[in-house]
């Protein structure tokens, strides 16, 4: 696959948001968040779920309901060791935030169906077992901050205009939190909650996070692509906001979470297929779009970087100005709208951009 200098023209951008606990028997108190609890996290069915099962169905549904509203926003050691495992075994489940969340339960239900198992998006005690089968690595791991982690180079801040965007040299991460967040495939606020008070801009100081394979930003030669597996066919599914990539032989090689579309600019039906790939593209911003917000009339530029509007990635389709591309708010794929275009994370477009062949036919699905 030849690496082209693309300059994407999305009608994916100026997202809308929209909303996106840990499994544990007194969910109102998480467990404290230590590497210790992480990585011995084992899933129980509650005490409390068990008791229910003798109670009235609608008590039980309350009750249920009011738990998980308490710990909505607490990381729950389990659930971070889950996503971990989902993540390796290429069952995205978006940003790794130790929450229950959607896109940790659609990943979550996608693995069970995988297995053979019914489709859930609670754990259960075969699901877990089926997902410590996968790897028994810890979960989380040390990581020592480098000198070029410190220092960057950092802008002060993006700008939320894409006229004012245009004028950076590079759309750069802000902060080493940001920058370290993405490439451990974390939100930055379980990277906070795992290493309160600790300086993220001091080269030597030891921090945790997920152990994953960590998100590269090297631009790979064309010569070297498409990597082993390779992905021959991409399904694009609207309702379940997932996209799924599959080898020649039929078997699925990652689910990645996605926005897909909106219902003012919706993403195209049907089939087509896959141009080429460009890593770390530049913007190119068309007039006819007419984007809310932005008043210019003339077309316009922006630098590439990791929070450029299109992200690290620009997976050209046949249909012009479509793409699959990642994006500079990875904590909002899967619980926001886009305009068009289809949205991954950074860390997820990377890797599809790697597999994906020249010419694989790309499905979407509207139910």
């Amino acid at each position: 696959m030849m690496q082209r200098t693309t300059r994407p023209v999305c009608a994916a951008l100026l997202a809308m948001s929209l909303t996106a606990p840990g499994a544990s028997a007194q969910p109102d108190k998480a467990p404290a968040l230590t590497a210790e609890a992480i990585n011995t996290a084992t899933f129980k069915v509650p005490e409390a779920d068990k008791a229910d099962q003798k109670k009235p169905e609608a008590k039980t549904s309350a009750k249920k309901a009011r738990d998980a509203k308490k710990s909505d926003d607490k990381p729950d050691p389990l659930i971070v060791k889950a996503q971990v495992l989902l993540d390796r075994a290429r069952f995205f489940p978006g940003a790794i935030d130790g929450l229950k969340g959607e896109n940790y339960q659609r990943a979550l239900s996608a693995f069970a169906v995988a297995q053979g198992l019914p489709a859930t998006q609670d754990l259960t005690p075969e699901i877990w077992d089926k997902l410590q089968a996968t790897s028994d690595k810890p979960a989380v791991s040390d990581y020592a901050i480098t000198e070029a982690d410190a220092s960057g180079p950092y802008v002060d801040k993006i700008p939320p205009k894409m006229e004012a965007q245009a004028d950076l040299k590079a759309l750069s991460y802000t902060n080493p939190r940001e920058m370290l967040a993405e490439r451990f495939h974390m939100s930055r606020d379980l990277v906070s909650a795992l290493n309160p008070d600790k300086p993220l801009d001091k080269a030597g100081t030891s921090i945790l996070v997920a152990a994953v394979d960590p998100m590269g930003t090297n631009k790979p030669k064309g010569k070297d692509l498409p990597q082993e597996p390779k992905v021959e066919r991409i399904e694009v599914d609207k309702s379940s906001r997932d996209v799924r990539a599959f080898g020649a032989d039929g078997k699925l090689l990652g689910y990645y979470p996605a926005s897909i579309g909106s219902t003012e600019k919706p993403a195209p039906s049907g089939d087509t297929k896959v141009k080429g790939v460009a890593f770390d593209p530049d913007y190119t911003y068309n007039p006819k779009y007419a984007f809310k917000g932005v008043k210019t009339k003339q077309k316009f530029s922006i630098k590439p970087g990791p929070n450029n509007p299109v992200g690290l990635v620009w997976i050209d389709l046949a249909i012009p100005s479509y793409g699959i591309h990642g994006t500079p708010e990875p904590e909002k794929v899967g619980k926001t709208e886009s305009h068009g275009c289809i949205r991954l994370t950074n860390w997820n477009a990377r890797d599809l951009a790697a597999h994906v062949t020249r010419g694989a036919k790309v499905s979407f699905k509207d139910d």
